[in-house]
């Protein structure tokens, strides 16, 4: 990718592997494999979510598949997005990978019932404890570790949930503004985190705003599965820094 604004791809389930990173890496700074479930409950629910129509990843072996995944040489640098609610599992993740180079990033952004059920996804956001105790596993185990959370969830203050993420040991905000643009920048003002701006994000003048709110980089989903979508947000992300 040319110089500029940081473009990452965001995690789409049943799609982000390793292929899906290798095509983007001519237009992106990062790609971020998964969502995949990686402990019991939450690979019951992805179980769910598949019967009802859903892609998803649900390999016999989850921590296999991402080492697989994310081995080294790697065509683009990696993260992996993973829903999880048992700290152990996380453990075991960060133990399993190239943490010097590869990413963990937390789910706290699903909102299928299924998911925030097991204690996953949304769920983590009205239990922040839980939450940091995953991030704390994730950290101890050598991995950076950030969370990917949504704007505008009833009665969860997001710059209350980044402080403490940040306090935990955690290194970046992956935020889908949708509903609310705004939160990027109340998200930034309340953290020293990287703060990664997801939604909405298609030319010059989005990343601009997203940057001037505060973010360090921006993230599109959807839009990563088309290769004319992806070579003109790349662009547009080469001259956001000249034209902010």
């Amino acid at each position: 990718m040319t110089d500029g604004v940081h473009l990452y791809a965001a995690s789409l389930s049943g799609v982000a592997d390793r292929a899906w990173a290798t095509r983007l890496a001519p237009h992106v700074s990062r790609a971020m494999i998964g969502g995949i479930a990686i402990d019991t409950q939450t690979r019951a629910a992805a179980g769910e979510l598949h019967d009802r129509g859903r892609a998803e990843f649900l390999p016999t072996d989850p921590i296999g598949w991402v080492t697989r995944m994310t081995r080294a040489p790697r065509a683009v640098p990696m993260g992996v997005n993973i829903r999880a609610c048992d700290p152990t599992a996380v453990s075991a993740l960060g133990e399993a990978i190239d943490t010097s180079r590869v990413w963990v990033e937390l789910n706290a952004h699903c909102r299928q019932p299924e998911m925030c059920a097991a204690g996953a996804g949304e769920h983590l956001l009205h239990a922040p404890e839980e939450l940091a105790a995953l991030v704390r596993a994730g950290v101890a185990a050598g991995a950076t570790v950030g969370v990917k959370v949504r704007a505008e969830v009833d009665g969860v203050d997001l710059r209350t949930v980044a402080r403490l993420v940040e306090t935990v040991g955690g290194a970046f905000i992956h935020v889908d503004a949708m509903d609310d643009p705004a939160a990027v920048g109340r998200i930034a003002s309340a953290t020293g985190m990287r703060v990664i701006a997801n939604n909405g994000i298609r030319t010059a003048e989005d990343i601009g705003r997203a940057v001037a709110a505060g973010a360090t980089a921006v993230s599109v989903g959807r839009p990563s599965t088309d290769p004319d979508a992806m070579r003109q947000i790349a662009q547009a992300a080469s001259m956001a820094l000249v034209h902010p």
